[in-house]
């Protein structure tokens, strides 16, 4: 039965990685997949996957004003999908989202999407707050912070390893470090103004 997965994690988790096996499994078995990617995501050349550890693939890459469900179901029709997998999901608009639950609901094809939760402020991407809230899978793909701790937040980071805390949501190619929710001092760096009141 098909279903909507929602792999998140934090930087550097090897969420590119746990694509590029699923992928590969379904290849070796004889199924065709496709693996998307976003255009604007071009770090390591444009159309490609690829893993810290030295694993990569090609991939269709779609911009934000795409269609992906007539995309998908005129490659299905062409020849039989088995799998899609989207690298760096949180970068799909809500409306794609909604294109890839009617991939899974209507073609009938299981869709494997990879990506963070928030941005480098604690803030949500658009496309994973409507994967949450309607993948029928949710699963983290854990990392540690430098404390030994669960890293769940992504701390940006200038040339200089110094901390970075405005800018635009989407920034490809800075440096980013993957921190637990305490070091990262969610509380200094969210849009949200709060203050814990002097007793």
């Amino acid at each position: 039965m098909a279903k909507l997965y929602f792999y998140y994690a934090a930087m550097n988790a090897g969420k590119s990685t746990t694509l590029l096996q699923s992928s590969h499994n379904y290849e070796e078995r004889g199924m065709r997949t496709m693996v998307l990617t976003p255009k604007l995501d071009d770090r390591f050349g444009e159309g490609k996957v690829a893993s810290r550890i030295g694993l990569e693939k090609n991939a269709e890459t779609f911009e934000g004003d795409e269609d992906l469900y007539v995309w998908i179901a005129h490659e299905h029709n062409r020849e039989k999908l088995s799998c899609v997998l989207v690298d760096e999901s949180q970068f799909l608009t809500p409306i794609q989202v909604l294109q890839l639950t009617l991939v899974v609901d209507k073609l009938k094809i299981p869709t494997l999407c990879y990506g963070l939760r928030s941005d480098f402020r604690g803030e949500p991407f658009p496309g994973s707050v409507y994967l949450l809230a309607w993948a029928d899978e949710l699963i983290e793909i854990k990392t540690i912070c430098k404390s030994g701790k669960k890293a769940t937040m992504n701390a940006r980071l200038d040339e200089e390893g110094n901390r970075v805390t405005e800018g635009e949501q989407i920034a490809i190619g800075l440096n980013y470090e993957a921190q637990s929710r305490d070091v990262f001092e969610l509380d200094k760096v969210t849009p949200l103004n709060y203050q814990i009141p002097e007793s």
